[in-house]
């Protein structure tokens, strides 16, 4: 192993899961996790099988990721039994993900108090839980909960911990800055320590952002040795957050000159990573963060301006196309055409960079979006923008117009229901159509009524489904005559997704607007003939 590689394991669907306002679905951890594989993560954390339904849920049936291994997060045995009949470390071992991750004390105060048990008993845990998964599973990695607080109170002790795990056949020993309290000096001083009974090609660091120094411990324990980092996208984590991966990636490959998982090209959909996750939390980005928010290599009018314009290197510490950013003039506004070319270059769009269609498509993103549209979560309604500005998309039905009728009544058994029906009107194949659905609430309803009409024609809608519903109120000081966005993820029996967006001051317009990108996507992907 070259001692540039970093290994970097991302645990959002775990730590991020804790923050105070996310509740994943099952929809969206497989999301999450193939976007993680697709940026070139070398783990990606499923969660903790056993502990809920949801998690449960996703090892059921894990999504299948080409470059990163899926790793199962659990605790070592339990005091007091064998890690052969420990059912908690079972449930760890059964699951699809060849990787586990345990977590277990090495803070000599927290052994005897929170755990009640004595410190040599604590040490036989770790050993016996890493032999008995190296059986059983590819690699086994030991996560030494409160090591830095414990290594201040108890250093003898706090080694000892991790090198019952490193002898017991740990591929990797994480160090946790649990409660967040490390600073960075003090990290970097402590895992130099370390690498003297672990070596650093075993040696993890896992950090939260208490003192907002998560990132910052990262890099130090790099720098000290340790060749795995720990951390979350967005910083995603209980409390203040977990280490933020989006902000270490670039830190290690374009400031350090460290290798990871992530190519030059991964690299470039960073910015896409973090507003996707955004999008599917249905939050906003945070404009200020470091690399890939919006207003990160933002100039104003005046001399940052002229300077930049100069030379960019006066006020961008990189270049904004390498995290796949652009530069944001506020004035002028003239910035977009890269990152347009490089969406293009996904989508297997062939456009020379002077072209005309290419600057008035430009032009036409950057007006929508300031219109309310976001296309970082919605590549479908983005491929077909492109593709409608620069070649042809085929009309394969028109919507001449469409109706629905909400009813909330008592029905004949006394229960108050709300019933939804949509009607429409439909030009399809030179044939005038009308139909009439219900559904469970009014976009169902015109979903529908839609599908109802369209699958004789087009039978490869049959097994289209809507997957999430995600609504945002995009000018709140309109109250209830606000701009709404709606993004909705669609999916098929072939097991592709995708996201479209819609934006309207009418929730029921907007719904529309991504419910027709959806169909008109898949039309499209699939070949099917106007």
């Amino acid at each position: 192993m070259s001692d540039k590689r970093v290994y970097l394991y991302d645990s959002t669907l775990r730590d991020g899961a804790q923050t105070q306002g996310v509740d994943f679905s099952v929809s969206d951890k497989v999301a999450i996790a193939r976007e993680l594989d697709r940026l070139g993560i070398d783990y990606v954390e499923g969660g903790w099988p056993g502990a809920n339904p949801t998690d449960d849920a996703f090892f059921e049936n894990p999504p299948s990721l080409n470059r990163a291994r899926l790793s199962a997060f659990g605790m070592t045995r339990r005091a007091g039994r064998s890690a052969e009949n420990d059912p908690g470390l079972q449930a760890l071992l059964t699951t699809k993900a060849r990787v586990v991750t345990m977590v277990g004390k090495s803070w000599d105060f927290q052994v005897q108090t929170a755990l009640g048990i004595d410190l040599e008993e604590n040490l036989r845990m770790i050993g016996e839980s890493i032999a008995h998964a190296r059986s059983k599973a590819e690699e086994v990695m030991f996560d030494a909960e409160h090591f830095f607080d414990g290594f201040k109170g108890n250093p003898a002790y706090a080694l000892k911990c991790i090198a019952a795990a490193y002898e017991a056949g740990a591929r990797w020993v994480v160090l946790c800055d649990t409660n967040g309290g490390t600073l960075p000096h003090e990290v970097e001083d402590i895992v130099r320590q370390v690498t003297e009974i672990v070596p650093g090609s075993h040696l993890g660091i896992h950090c939260h952002n208490d003192t907002e120094s998560a990132v910052a411990n990262s890099l130090a324990a790099v720098r000290a040795g340790a060749r795995q980092i720990q951390g979350t996208l967005n910083g995603l984590g209980e409390r203040c957050g977990n280490a933020n991966l989006i902000s270490i990636i670039p830190n290690l490959m374009l400031k350090m000159g460290f290798e990871t998982g992530v190519s030059a090209n991964d690299l470039t959909r960073l910015t896409h990573v973090s507003r996707a996750l955004d999008e599917r939390l249905n939050r906003a980005p945070n404009r200020n963060a470091p690399y890939v928010g919006e207003s990160a290599f933002a100039h104003k009018g005046g001399l940052h301006v002229s300077a930049v314009e100069k030379d960019p290197r006066c006020y961008e510490h990189v270049v904004p196309d390498l995290v796949g950013n652009r530069r944001h003039i506020v004035v002028s506004d003239q910035a977009g055409r890269s990152n347009i070319l490089a969406r293009f270059r996904e989508i297997g769009l062939d456009v020379e960079a002077n072209d005309p269609k290419v600057a008035r498509l430009v032009e036409e993103v950057k007006q929508r979006e300031y219109n309310g549209y976001a296309y970082d979560g919605a590549e479908a309604s983005f491929e077909l923008l492109a593709r409608r500005a620069l070649e042809h998309v085929p009309e394969f039905f028109r919507l001449n117009s469409f109706r629905v009728i909400d009813e909330r009544r008592w029905n004949a058994k006394g229960e108050l229901i709300t019933l939804s029906e949509a009607t429409i009107k439909v030009d399809l194949g030179g044939e005038r159509m009308m139909t009439v659905a219900e559904g469970n609430g009014p976009v169902n309803a015109l979903d529908a009524a839609m599908r109802k009409v369209l699958v004789h024609r087009y039978p490869q809608l049959a097994d289209l489904k809507l997957v999430d519903y995600k609504v945002r109120i995009l000018t709140p000081q309109a109250g209830t005559g606000a701009v709404t966005r709606v993004m909705i993820e669609s999916a098929d029996g072939q097991g592709e997704r995708w996201s479209t967006v819609g934006v309207s001051a009418n929730v029921i317009d907007a719904s529309f607007g991504a419910l027709y990108d959806s169909i008109v996507y898949k039309l499209l992907r699939d070949g099917a003939e106007a």
